[in-house]
């Protein structure tokens, strides 16, 4: 398996190594990658302390550290994984993943870099995306969200052959023109998506709805799945 799309280079450095697309090469480097780069702005919805607003030559973009939930998470093992070579590294594989996306005609955010940094058996990983202009998740508008937009831009992902792991309302964004768009793409699978694994991503965004907001949510997701083609 390749570890990148084609068009990408890879630049190692002492401990890891970033990906960037060639007409970054010459101006990309680790600091792209770092939380602590001066520009970086925390992102509040969604963003699960482990996202940044950032901005410099490859443009307004979010910056997401990878980070564990649950009891790994509690364990202390929050940023780490374990290290299965650099064609299994998290964000490498969301790279290739977007980049499929967007080849496919899908909206989803330009991936720009992504870099991982190991330690013997286990490793750490972040990735650059281009920020959304004018971006509101699906969580915030319910009252003005199209439910007919967004079955067609699930039907459209599974289509393409991606099923999404956690497919919620705040992966669900609105750009100013009202389009929408997917985002975070960690652990997205690739190949054929079975009747079974779509009903799986709805109803993880049904119960993210309802999470969100209550009886109101669900009447939204009921909406969307008239929407949704039969299988």
């Amino acid at each position: 398996m390749n570890c990148i799309p084609p068009g990408w280079v890879v630049r190692p450095f002492a401990g890891g190594a970033y990906c960037v697309p060639e007409r970054f090469a010459a101006q990309a480097g680790t600091g792209w990658f770092d939380a602590g780069r001066p520009d970086a702005e925390p992102v509040g919805e969604g963003g699960r302390q482990a996202a940044w607003f950032v901005d410099g030559y490859h443009g307004p973009a979010v910056l997401r550290h990878y980070r564990r939930g649950g009891l790994r998470a509690r364990l202390g093992a929050r940023e780490t994984y374990l290290w299965l070579g650099e064609s299994r590294v998290r964000a490498y594989a969301e790279v290739r993943v977007l980049d499929h996306l967007r080849r496919a005609g899908l909206r989803v955010p330009e991936p720009l870099g992504a870099a991982y940094w190991r330690n013997g058996l286990f490793y750490r990983t972040a990735i650059l995306v281009a920020r959304i202009p004018g971006a509101q998740a699906l969580a915030g508008r319910l009252d003005r969200a199209d439910p007919a937009a967004v079955a067609q831009a699930i039907a459209a992902m599974h289509g393409a052959g991606v099923w999404h792991a956690d497919l919620n309302a705040y992966n669900i964004l609105f750009d100013a023109d009202d389009r929408v768009w997917l985002i975070d793409f960690d652990r997205a699978r690739q190949g054929v998506v079975s009747p079974g694994q779509a009903q799986k991503n709805r109803l993880r965004l049904r119960r993210s709805l309802v999470k969100v907001a209550g009886a109101r949510g669900a009447q939204w997701w009921d909406a969307l799945s008239r929407c949704l083609p039969t299988e």
